[in-house]
């Protein structure tokens, strides 16, 4: 594949719901434009873009794929983007790096939630979007209906530039308004012919309104409009592009990603009506970049894959300047120099070798030594840094635990591998809970990854419910002695000691007091009292949970000249703090979440009484979005475990949330009597 100019290169992601066919459109794409020998297939499993293993089992995109294609003297990189939301941060990384984005829907009036978080996102990133409605051969298509739809929501932005020939089985071709000729058939055999006698006075309506958008994309064209001159087709396409460019036109294409009806004249309109890079110049650190071959070397990694034959594989937009084979350049973010020894252009699961590429074009490399998404390479004169990417945080998480002692070796590894393909993912030891947790976007995203382990990297792990990391305190004040004394013929262990305990405020932590006088308790023991003490906390009282926010003071004890030692007072520090905290009104404290919900305005009821069920407390609500609502809640941890899977269900996918921890506050008797027994039977069950 030949180098190209910035201006002939169009940066395309191929963005919408889940299922909606963009993998199937990316494919007649292909075709049509001669990048491919045949047309593959989702349920077949040859799809050029869903070749892992995992997406063709499960038959959805889990990963990102670029795809370029060469068509009319033009080089289109498509990246065909995941639609479910588990596998939102891949949107989120495309959205740096592409100028586009052509949104997929299905011919039908409600819109998928992945439509909307494709608008929000290119909204953010101040993307070009074109929409691209498909399944127009449904017999439930209503082409109509979405129309108005998309009218209702963002008004006179939405504008149609073809309209189809045909409705649901009779479905056969697109009037496109920018030639006026009907483009019949699919792929590479599509067939032009006029248009036909009944649909002549909709197309001119139709038409009018396109050339209204298309002259306001520009001011010269709005003053010829005006004065009643007829634009040229090349003006119209310049007003349309102009117009998309600023986000006063949504173009709306459509067709068929099944049969290839509509997909030639998508191309085309790629290439007419969406931004070459030139069109979306950066700005880092202060500086301005424009797309220029002979500029400095700017680029950045918005991908990385562990490819288990290959290595590590990064991918790169260059936004500045021509990176070559062989070159060496600088990462800023490691400050390390790295060699482009492998430059190549990714083809779904194949590759071709490159030797040059230039600004404005998208490429990937192998086997960088220290490189990772998010990072900047350019040359050590220009020392620029792109702000680091921003990801959502995870809302589902489970423990996993390795199946086998060499599961177990491996983990560690594969995790860090793992991790540095999808920086959505998330790992931690927690070793107050004895388990390794994996949080991510949800439960699909989790089984993905696991899935992951296992194929690629060969580690087995088990999944199990994520533990609270509850905390136990006392409420009163209380005192008690602990005596440890025993005799085994030699030398005995004898160790005493009067200990009064406190509560402290929440946060305050722990608070220990020597009060002895009198020399009842060598100085010298304190320190082992201390240790008990604090030894004695971590394990709990009550159900085995830490124990916080207490003050405990040794009063008095007693000492033996020769059997006396540390672990005596250790041990009698232990059953001293034992049998005070049994008196001082102990509790269980679970953490309490600070939660941000934003719901359609439709379904706050429903979520509201949600969180009711799950003992949370209503802090407030106020609007959001246009049609949204942000409701703030106090809510326990143990009643969110599954709440993504939960608010997904209540709101069809469209409501979203992110929590932080705001406090510790009593649980509930009956529920701590439960967690207290359950901790009883485990011991019992051990100890047998």
């Amino acid at each position: 594949m030949k180098q190209y100019a910035p201006e002939l290169i169009r940066n395309v992601a191929i963005v919408g719901h889940g299922g909606s066919g963009k993998t199937m459109l990316v494919e007649h794409m292909l075709y049509t434009a001669a990048a491919a020998d045949r047309v593959g297939s989702v349920e077949a499993g040859n799809t050029q873009s869903d070749y892992d293993p995992l997406e063709i089992r499960r038959k959805i995109s889990v990963s990102a794929s670029v795809l370029p294609l060469e068509y009319h003297g033009h080089k289109i990189n498509l990246i065909d983007v995941p639609g479910y939301p588990d596998f939102i941060g891949e949107l989120h990384a495309i959205a740096e790096v592409v100028d586009s984005m052509i949104i997929v829907c299905e011919a039908k009036r409600d819109l998928d939630v992945g439509f909307d978080l494709a608008w929000e996102v290119a909204e953010q990133h101040g993307l070009a979007k074109c929409i691209f409605i498909n399944k127009l051969e449904r017999d439930n298509a209503d082409y109509e209906g979405l129309i108005d739809t998309l009218h209702q929501r963002y008004g006179k932005r939405i504008v149609n530039v073809q309209i189809p020939i045909g409705h649901q089985a009779a479905f056969s071709g697109v009037l496109d308004l920018v030639q006026m000729k009907v483009y019949k058939g699919k792929d590479r055999g599509e067939e032009i012919e006029e248009i036909p006698t009944g649909f002549a006075a909709e197309a001119e309506e139709r038409h009018d309104k396109m050339m209204d958008a298309a002259a306001e994309g520009d001011d010269d064209l709005m003053v010829k409009y005006l004065e009643g001159e007829q634009l040229t087709l090349e003006e119209v396409e310049h007003g349309l592009l102009e117009g998309t460019r600023q986000g006063k036109v949504v173009p709306v294409l459509l067709g068929s990603a099944q049969s290839g009806i509509g997909v030639a004249t998508l191309l085309d309109r790629i290439i007419g009506e969406l931004p070459s890079p030139l069109y979306h110049p950066v700005d880092i650190d202060g500086k301005h970049f424009e797309e220029d071959p002979n500029g400095p070397l700017v680029a950045y990694v918005f991908k990385t894959t562990a490819d288990p034959y290959v290595g590590k594989i990064n991918y790169l937009r260059i936004f500045s300047g021509t990176i070559k084979a062989d070159d060496h350049v600088l990462n800023v973010n490691r400050e390390n120099d790295e060699r482009l020894h492998n430059l190549f252009f990714p083809h779904g699961k194949t590759q071709e070798n490159a030797t040059v590429v230039g600004a404005g074009d998208i490429c990937a490399v192998a086997k960088l030594q220290d490189t990772h998404t998010g990072d900047t390479l350019c040359s050590a004169k220009e020392r620029v840094m792109f702000p680091p990417p921003k990801f959502p945080d995870p809302i589902y998480r489970v423990a996993i635990r390795p199946k086998t002692k060499a599961d177990e070796d491996k983990l560690g590894n594969a995790i860090a591998r793992l991790l540095e393909e999808d920086p959505t993912l998330r790992y931690s030891r927690e070793a107050e809970l004895h388990q390794e947790l994996l949080e991510g976007m949800g439960d699909i995203h989790i089984e993905t990854a696991i899935e992951k382990l296992k194929t690629r990297f060969g580690v087995t792990v088990e999944i199990e419910e994520a533990r609270v990391p509850y905390r136990e305190t006392i409420r009163s004040k209380a005192k008690a002695q602990g005596k440890f004394k025993r005799q085994t013929g030699g030398k005995g262990q004898y160790g005493d000691c009067w200990l009064e305990i406190e509560p402290l405020a929440g946060g305050e932590g722990f608070v220990f007091e020597n009060k002895v006088v009198g020399g009842a308790i060598p100085k010298n023991y304190i320190p082992a009292v201390e240790k008990g003490v604090i030894e004695t906390m971590k394990k709990g009282f009550l159900a085995g949970y830490p124990v916080v926010d207490v003050k405990v003071t040794v009063t008095d004890g007693s000492y033996h000249d020769v059997d006396s030692s540390e672990m005596a007072f250790k041990q009698a520090a232990t059953i001293g703090f034992r049998a005070a905290a049994e008196q001082a009104r102990p509790v269980l404290l679970e953490p309490v979440l600070k939660v941000e919900i934003i719901v359609p305005d439709d379904c706050v009821g429903d979520v509201v009484g949600d969180l009711n069920t799950r003992r949370g407390q209503m802090q407030g609500m106020e609007p959001a979005a246009a049609g949204k609502t942000l409701i703030n809640a106090q809510v326990p941890m143990a009643t969110m475990m599954r709440y993504a899977l939960d608010l997904r269900s209540l709101t069809k996918g469209r409501g979203f949330f992110r929590t932080a921890f705001d406090h510790y506050a009593d649980v509930p008797s009956h529920e701590a009597d439960g967690l207290i027994k359950q901790f009883k039977e485990l011991q019992t069950a051990e100890a047998h």
